[in-house]
Parts: C-alpha cells; sequence; structure tokens
C-alpha cells in the first residue's frame, strides 16, 4: 500500500506575520515575572538556600556571627550571600552596634510559591 504526498512548495511570511498561533499565553504579568526571577535567581545558589532554610526555622533575628560557623566559608562571603538575598527582597536586616542581624520576610516567597503550586 502505498501513499502519494503533495508537498507545498516553501513560501516567505509577510514581515510581522504569525507562524502559527500561540498554544498558551502566560498568567504572569511582566513585572511580577521580573519580581519572581529575581527571587529565584538568588534562591539559585545552594548556600543561599541553607541561609534561608536557617533563617526561616530560627524564632527572631539572627547574627552574622552565629550563621558563619554553619558554614565552610568566610564572614564577608556569609555576608555577600546575605546581601543578595536582602537585594532581591527575601530577607531584612537591622544593624546592632558591629553586628547585623538577619531574618526572613514571611511575605517574600509567597508569590513564588503560589504559582510553582499552580
Amino acid at each position: 500500500m502505498s501513499t502519494d504526498l503533495e508537498l507545498a512548495p516553501k513560501t516567505k511570511r509577510a514581515a510581522g506575520e504569525r507562524c502559527c498561533e500561540p498554544v498558551a499565553y502566560p498568567d504572569v504579568e511582566r513585572r511580577e515575572a521580573e519580581q519572581m526571577a529575581k527571587i529565584a535567581k538568588a534562591l539559585a545558589d545552594p548556600v543561599r538556600v541553607q541561609l534561608v532554610d536557617v533563617l526561616r526555622k530560627h524564632a527572631g533575628k539572627v547574627c552574622v556571627c552565629e550563621l558563619v560557623p554553619l558554614f565552610d566559608l568566610s564572614q564577608p562571603t556569609v555576608s555577600h550571600h546575605l546581601k543578595v538575598l536582602r537585594n532581591a527582597g527575601i530577607v531584612e536586616s537591622e544593624k546592632q552596634g558591629l553586628w547585623a542581624y538577619y531574618y526572613v520576610l514571611p511575605e517574600a516567597l509567597d508569590d513564588l510559591q503560589a504559582w510553582l503550586a499552580a
């Protein structure tokens, strides 16, 4: 049994003409997507994930001096990771004398969590 296929000649689309209809459209607005990407990028490092995990489990604010012994990193490196998390809006800090005390912002991961669960 043979089947004859008729091939159509290749044609060019006009500029701006769609090749096909989109299968789906994004539900996330651009600004919201940028914020979620910023958070995801900050969490794309194992040390930062562990820092957030420690801070989430702690009832109050945690001093950097308490975090440094948990990692095989120098204090400036731990502080750098905390700064990245702070800039992404995941953690916040309070300065007391020479030390900074960090804590997780509870609502910081809500949008990302809701989107991942959907």
